[in-house]
């Protein structure tokens, strides 16, 4: 057997680790949090039909792309929570975890670093409706399970809104929404009104 299959298989299987990172949000149904490679998935086909339903001026491709890997370093620094004390952080753990994958022997994306770092900053029309789309799904499941992990968190409703204030700017309608769900939750306890 090549060794360049053995290496491909063998990255593969590092990708596959993204599956055992547990994200802090609770599926629908609520009877378990989801992983960060569920959440890659459904945060990349979330833009795709966005940047489709209104018609966005934006590669499609590449918004797929930097939704697939922009939770990647997560395999290496694990999930950090939203409103975690340490979120300002996390990305250089991250970083470091990206830098691993784009040296493995199996990977053949060239630009994996380059991608990872534009979503990160937010320095394209693409990463930065990535980052709306990544803070709406959490969002809208904690909406859908009446704020769970709002409640069992302690998060409050000017936590919630400074987290998603620049959503107004990116994308007005998603942050009427927002602001709309969010005194939803307020009004059903979900979210202390401080």
């Amino acid at each position: 057997m090549s060794e360049d299959i053995v290496s491909l298989m063998d990255y593969f299987l590092e990708l596959d680790k993204l599956k055992q990172v547990e994200r802090r949000s609770y599926i629908q149904t609520g009877h378990r949090v989801e992983n960060s490679a569920e959440h890659s998935w459904h945060l990349a086909m979330a833009c795709w039909i966005i940047a489709d339903k209104f018609s966005l001026d934006l590669s499609q491709e590449k918004l797929i792309k930097l939704a697939l890997i922009h939770d990647l370093g997560e395999i290496d620094a694990g999930d950090t929570f939203l409103y975690a004390p340490n979120r300002n952080s996390a990305h250089e753990d991250e970083r470091r975890g990206v830098q691993r994958l784009a040296n493995h022997a199996g990977n053949s994306i060239d630009d994996l670093v380059d991608l990872w770092e534009e979503q990160e900053l937010g320095i394209s029309k693409e990463a930065r409706l990535l980052k709306v789309v990544d803070r709406i799904l959490p969002f809208l499941l904690n909406v859908t399970c009446q704020g769970r992990t709002w409640l069992e968190a302690g998060i409050k409703k000017s936590q919630v809104l400074e987290a998603h204030k620049f959503i107004e700017q990116e994308f007005p309608e998603i942050g009427a929404w927002i602001k709309e769900n969010i005194e939803l939750a307020v009004r059903q306890g979900w979210l202390e009104n401080s």
